[in-house]
């Protein structure tokens, strides 16, 4: 039990610190390309700070435990509103550009929705129970795949950023890869190490995918976000919240399944999924209102966050 701890505290301290190159190496990119903060950050953050939900998603489909892999993905997708945004907001109020307010946020609430609907057969007729097919990730993977030419025609518009000092390419790029490295190697050891402590101590398995697994395979959300915050790159904290969610749903659920084979009765609470959706129309509603998100806003973001997690870890 000793050595999970250390490895524990040990994979924190990887994770701090590849966040810290890979925000820097993300944006040096964005400052080389001349194209805009906000589309690194919903590409190559958002996809690699979520490598560790796919990874903990074709192993969790690959030793049929299908319940992890939904409650990962559903936990992971609240945690990075309501707890990443909500504590980036109280290091500094979140400026949100327009283009995200009208397209980014809209998307994200739309292919949230269709996964929930995806999910809950049982709404539409009392006699099917709830399961997740392969038909289901493919619809997922095309509801994703216009995700990906929306980025596409955006990636044509070269945006110059104004900076008095930017990082060489071969800088950026070394930057992103270590720091990306950090963040995968650090989210495993605390992934792991943190699953082993809660089976020692007789957690269930929906109560750690929902908790611990989703909270660790957040880590790289939260800490690239609350960091790139600090450095006053909102648009690669928003970016990197908004591109994860799409990707945890559209990829993270939607290939394996795809690929490996749908998943059997599920076992959730519709509470969660409602959670998931209420997050996404939240975030969006206060992005509308001022095209901000200040801190009295991520204050109710993590007030909200107390309350459902009391609930999963009290129910």
């Amino acid at each position: 039990m000793l050595i999970n701890l250390l490895l524990l505290v040990l994979g924190f301290i990887i994770l701090i610190k590849g966040a810290d190159f890979f925000v820097d190496g993300a944006s040096g990119i964005a400052e080389n390309f001349k194209v805009s903060k906000m589309l690194v950050g919903l590409t190559i953050v958002a996809f690699g700070t979520s490598a560790p939900e796919f990874a903990v998603s074709i192993k969790s489909l690959l030793s049929k435990s299908g319940d992890i892999v939904l409650g990962n993905v559903i936990g992971s997708n609240i945690l990075n509103i309501l707890l990443i945004l909500g504590l980036s907001s109280l290091v500094h109020t979140l400026t949100v550009k327009n283009n995200t307010v009208k397209k980014e946020l809209p998307i994200t609430m739309l292919i949230t929705i269709l996964f929930a609907v995806l999910l809950s057969d049982n709404l539409f007729d009392i006699k099917i129970k709830n399961t997740f097919t392969r038909s289901d990730g493919i619809i997922l993977i095309l509801f994703f795949g216009v995700f990906i030419y929306y980025l596409i025609s955006m990636s044509r518009k070269k945006i110059q950023d104004e900076s008095t000092e930017v990082l060489s390419m071969k800088k950026s790029v070394a930057f992103t890869i270590i720091g990306l490295l950090g963040i995968i190697l650090g989210s495993n050891l605390v992934v792991d190490s943190a699953v082993i402590l809660a089976k020692i101590m007789g957690i269930s398995e929906r109560l750690i995918s929902l908790t611990i697994i989703a909270l660790g395979t957040s880590l790289p959300e939260l800490v690239t976000s609350l960091t790139a915050t600090k450095k006053g790159e909102y648009d690669i904290a928003i970016g990197n919240v908004v591109g994860s969610n799409i990707f945890n749903i559209g990829v993270v659920v939607g290939i394996p399944v795809a690929l490996l084979g749908g998943i059997g009765i599920i076992s959730f609470s519709y509470i969660d999924l409602l959670v998931m959706i209420i997050s996404a129309i939240i975030l969006f509603m206060f992005s509308f209102k001022d095209y901000r998100i200040s801190r009295k806003e991520g204050i109710l973001f993590l007030v909200l966050f107390f309350i459902y997690y009391s609930y999963v870890i009290f129910s």
